[in-house]
């Protein structure tokens, strides 16, 4: 049996390319790494101080909330901002994109005079405009505490501290003591879409832990872990929140209602990674949540304008399918998901990370490829409760890479045919403990829920603490090579958000990676776009404002869930979508990109499709001369001349 199980296992592994190959798939892409600025004399710290119970765990409790974001705060048209969290100084951080044109100094996102504590961390950070005021806003998600909003004042002239109104996302008691004494959130992924239709970004607030005070050293010892290894439900959460009003101004406010969007049966999963993507063509979003110890979900957006609802779709398998291979039944750890067209077929498709550790929790990633032909077949079939995806991981060679985290789809050398970055790594450390780790998911599940009986992870152990960055490039026979080495990028050091974005507006994707207790890291793109690219930033008027083609882009909003579908000169079909922020802990900026490769610097066929502020649909065809294209969406689209 074991000869058989080798067998088995050595035939599945596709052959290597070879170092010709890896040498000449790397020639195409160029990146210099550069630091990012930090705000000065912060604290530095190399492990979280954590709730008694979890003392002798507390590097497992600090491995996760390292996040960046890329996007463009200031409004001048580039997203050359980044908001970060740096575990090592617990902040979160605002900072300018090294060598993007901005020049304001970095700051940390301080949420006085809203109560805080002690035992509250930030985990994300993820941009938006959450009152739909035409200013960049942040949301600022914890463990310890609900999220908070930094809404940007209407009198803001420049990017700095004072610019933000913090604001509860989840109204609070006041307290009298300044120590924040409401829900216990432990938040690691955020999803923001229009998910009901109405024209308005809502947010979905997924959460890990139970509601308990994970990290405080005075906290009671209720606390508790998973209580399964393959199918836990004992988590904090989902909480979907709808967008109902919002004021400008320099007292700005967004307010958002909770929804019962979720059949509660399936919403309390370990949640790591969240994101979403219109299937089926009626511009409400689907929904998939990446679970930690167990089922992922996917679910078919059923909403109507004032409310959200979804309706779990599941995969289906067939007489060779392992039951942890159809979405919906695996037993695997969900770390993060990403929607994009991999392949130009003109669908979306989705990438998620899960632990593969040769050697150790050796699952797989997924790549669940689209297999509906029409979406109106997507929509058939998630209406039967079908989810419309083949797992094509082991086929395409993306199915092991290590420990995985966030995952990034971009065309970084504008060939068209987007190269995949995963974050990979868990605790780093000079002892390896995996297979202590190994053991405790051998154990029987009625143990795991007690702390007590997790061994230990304290600081000078290692668990997948070497796994280098990954960076995934499909060769001419469909396979995908991991080419960090020949990029120069396999530092081995674990990492978890990656963001995406042209910063300096060159038509070169460049990108951040946020590391777990060690410096971000920026990587500008060498290869400028020449002709070869098309970059679309999508705006809708804001509330009751309005705009025409010779204004600039103030007193614009980002237009959420709007779809591009384009036809190259050569005939071939991309799709993506403004994505207003999904994955782990790395969110992009809000531009819709897509390299040309060869069909480059003739014009473009474009059809975009968007829902207005008042909820309604429309479609729109263009021929788009290459580069970049500022959009006003209405009831049709028209280009901003001005910026």
């Amino acid at each position: 049996m074991l000869v058989l199980v080798g067998t088995l296992f050595t035939v599945s592994r596709l052959p290597s390319a070879s170092a010709e190959t890896r040498a000449a798939i790397a020639s195409r892409f160029s990146f210099t790494e550069l630091p990012i600025a930090l705000p000065p004399g912060l604290p530095q710290r190399e492990v979280r101080v954590v709730n008694p119970k979890y003392e002798h765990i507390k590097s497992w409790v600090s491995s996760v909330g390292a996040a960046i974001a890329i996007n463009d705060f200031d409004g001048e048209g580039r997203p050359n901002d980044m908001c970060l969290v740096d575990t090592r100084t617990d902040s979160a951080i605002v900072t300018p994109v090294p060598g993007g044109g901005a020049t304001y100094e970095p700051f940390v996102l301080n949420p006085a005079p809203l109560p805080m504590g002690p035992a509250i961390s930030p985990m994300g950070c993820v941009p938006g405009d959450f009152n739909l005021d035409g200013k960049l806003d942040l949301l600022v998600n914890y463990w310890g505490r609900t999220p908070v909003l930094f809404l940007q004042k209407q009198s803001s002239t420049k990017v700095a501290l004072e610019s933000f109104h913090p604001y509860e996302l989840i109204p609070q008691e006041q307290t009298t003591d300044g120590v924040y004494h409401g829900p216990l959130w432990n938040t690691n992924a955020v999803a923001v879409a229009d998910f009901d239709g109405d024209g308005r970004p809502d947010i979905g607030i997924f959460n890990y832990f139970p509601d308990s005070a994970v990290l405080d050293p005075n906290g009671h010892p209720t606390v508790q872990m998973n209580h399964s290894m393959s199918r836990a439900t004992n988590a904090g959460g989902a909480h979907v929140l709808r967008w109902t009003s919002a004021t400008s101004g320099d007292q700005p406010t967004a307010v958002y209602k909770e929804q019962t969007a979720i059949d509660p049966r399936y919403s309390s999963g370990w949640t790591l990674g969240a994101g979403s993507a219109d299937l089926d063509g009626d511009l409400l979003p689907e929904l998939y949540l990446a679970n930690d110890f167990g089922h992922d979900r996917f679910f078919h957006n059923v909403s109507r304008p004032g409310q959200i609802r979804f309706e779990l779709a599941e995969g289906r398998r067939g007489a060779l399918t392992p039951k942890s291979l159809a979405l919906g039944n695996d037993s695997f750890k969900g770390m993060s998901v990403e929607f994009g067209d991999l392949e130009g077929r003109g669908k979306f498709d989705m990438f998620v990370s899960n632990i593969t550790q040769e050697w150790g929790l050796e699952e797989s990633n997924f790549l669940w490829m689209n297999n509906s032909t029409s979406p109106e077949d997507a929509r058939a079939k998630m209406e039967d409760g079908v989810a419309p995806f083949d797992n094509k991981a082991a086929r395409k060679n993306l199915a092991w890479v290590g420990w995985g985290w966030d995952s990034k789809m971009g065309d970084f050398d504008n060939s068209g045919q987007p190269a995949i970055i995963q974050a990979t790594g868990f605790v780093k450390g000079t002892i390896n403990r995996f297979n202590w780790l190994q053991e405790l998911a051998m154990s029987n599940d009625l143990l795991l829920a007690e702390p007590d009986m997790w061994p230990k992870a304290v600081p000078g152990v290692d668990i997948s603490g070497s796994n280098p960055i990954a960076f995934w490039v499909r060769e001419d026979n469909g396979r995908y090579v991991n080419i960090n080495k020949e990029l120069g990028i396999a530092e081995e050091i674990p990492t978890r958000g990656i963001a995406i974005g042209d910063a300096d507006g060159d038509g070169g994707q460049d990108w951040a990676v946020a590391r777990q207790w060690a410096a971000p890291a920026y990587y500008r793109n060498n290869n400028s776009g020449d002709g070869d690219f098309l970059g679309l930033r999508l705006h809708r008027p804001t509330l009751g404002g309005t705009a025409s083609p010779g204004e600039g882009p103030g007193g614009l909003s980002p237009a959420y869930g709007a779809q591009v579908r384009i036809v190259t000169a050569d005939g071939r079909v991309q799709l993506a979508q403004l994505d207003g922020g999904g994955g782990h802990s790395g969110k992009r900026s809000f531009d819709v990109f897509f390299g040309l490769g060869d069909s480059g610097d003739k014009p473009v066929s474009a059809e975009i499709v968007w829902r207005d502020l008042g909820g309604a649909v429309h479609k729109q065809k263009l021929d788009l001369n290459t580069g970049w294209h500022d959009l006003v969406l209405t009831s049709d689209a028209q280009e901003l001349t001005t910026r």
